[in-house]
């Protein structure tokens, strides 16, 4: 971990001490005490970040004169000169970072936390905000810092897992379940990491199957996804969160049809990964099996959010949440870059998919 350093800002809040590194004793404290907390704005999360990407923790601590704290979850690549970096929180991939703060944020102190960013040497600095409070950092955010609008889904659990079932989950997917159960789909859940190389398995699957949906040449499609979800991944995100990620995997005859991973924090239960075979799962209905145990699970553990991540509206993902009785929420990230850094990697982007003829899922 890196040495703390301490600096004295101002802000519209008054003088401000930032330390960065967050120290991480008063961040686990920060986010016991912050009811919105999800998984992926923990010091566990940013964990996982470091060890298996080239990262490191950028994290920053403000501690304000009326004694209030907020965290702000960060990181950097750990190899590149600091105005040729960009401090995000988090990359592209690993979901919503964003600010801790129990008891809230005044508008003031949301102004000097984007004050504090916009003065940052990075080249590109990004934040995603949670849904929880999302218009305070709006109103608060300067024109220096664009909007990208994200959404995400999430299932509240209040009543549980009965109402669910009889008033939100649509009709279609308690067919499928049905059908699921019918077929003797067999389910088992590992809280240990040893399900691990099933999960592994079955999602170098999905990319072969996504490649051929978008058109996309193997080859590349497996440096791609593998960039983004690397061998070892699964393996450090479960050592590290312990019981609190749940692999889950549904066999038919035998053989791995579909698995999922959930992780959970406090009242916050997260989906976030998933892989199939489709030749295995799709006939017998395998994978929204997986969701409604994930998802009693999470109600039988007290929890009250499950959030199935982001989907982009009127896509066929975010139709198959809603079967489950997910809700579209507003989740947008806010980035500033000094040189158009982002426009040049859209163009490339843009270039290559128009060469290989790609199709966008």
């Amino acid at each position: 971990m890196n040495t703390p350093a301490e600096l004295l800002i101002d802000t519209a809040a008054g003088p401000a001490h930032v330390t960065t590194p967050a120290p991480r004793a008063i961040w686990r404290d920060l986010a016991a005490r912050d009811p919105d907390t999800s998984v992926t704005q923990t010091p566990t999360w940013l964990d996982c970040l470091c060890e298996t990407g080239p990262y490191r923790d950028t994290s920053r601590l403000y501690t304000f004169p009326d004694g209030s704290r907020i965290v702000l979850p960060l990181v950097s690549r750990g190899r590149r000169p600091r105005r040729l970096d960009a401090e995000e929180s988090w990359p592209p991939g690993w979901g919503i970072g964003g600010p801790l703060t129990p008891g809230g944020a005044t508008p003031e102190q949301a102004r000097a936390l984007f004050d504090d960013l916009a003065h940052l040497p990075a080249l590109r600095v990004g934040v995603r905000f949670r849904p929880q409070g999302a218009e305070l950092w709006e109103r608060a955010a300067p024109g220096s810092f664009r909007r990208e609008p994200h959404m995400t889904q999430a299932v509240d659990l209040d009543g549980g897992f009965g109402a669910l079932w009889q008033h939100r989950f649509h009709g279609r997917v308690r067919r499928d379940i049905k059908r699921a159960e019918k077929a003797h789909v067999d389910v088992e859940v590992d809280h240990t990491g040893r399900l691990v190389p099933v999960f592994q398995e079955l999602y170098d699957r999905s990319i072969e199957r996504w490649a051929a949906q978008q058109h996309e040449p193997l080859m590349l499609a497996r440096w791609r996804r593998r960039r983004e979800f690397p061998t070892g991944r699964l393996a450090a995100v479960a050592a590290r969160f312990g019981t609190s990620c749940a692999i889950w995997v549904a066999w038919n005859a035998g053989e791995p049809a579909a698995s999922i991973v959930v992780l959970r924090h406090g009242p916050h239960a997260k989906f976030w990964r998933a892989a199939m075979n489709r030749e295995v799962a799709h006939p017998v209905r395998a994978t929204p099996l997986l969701y409604r145990r994930a998802i009693e699970e999470a109600c039988e553990q007290g929890c009250r959010i499950y959030d199935m991540g982001e989907s982009a509206p009127g896509s066929s993902l975010e139709f198959f949440k809603a079967g489950f009785g997910a809700v579209s929420r507003a989740s947008p990230r806010y980035w500033r870059e000094r040189l158009p850094v982002s426009a040049v990697e859209h163009g490339l982007r843009t270039a290559v998919k128009r060469a290989i003829r790609f199709q966008d899922a």
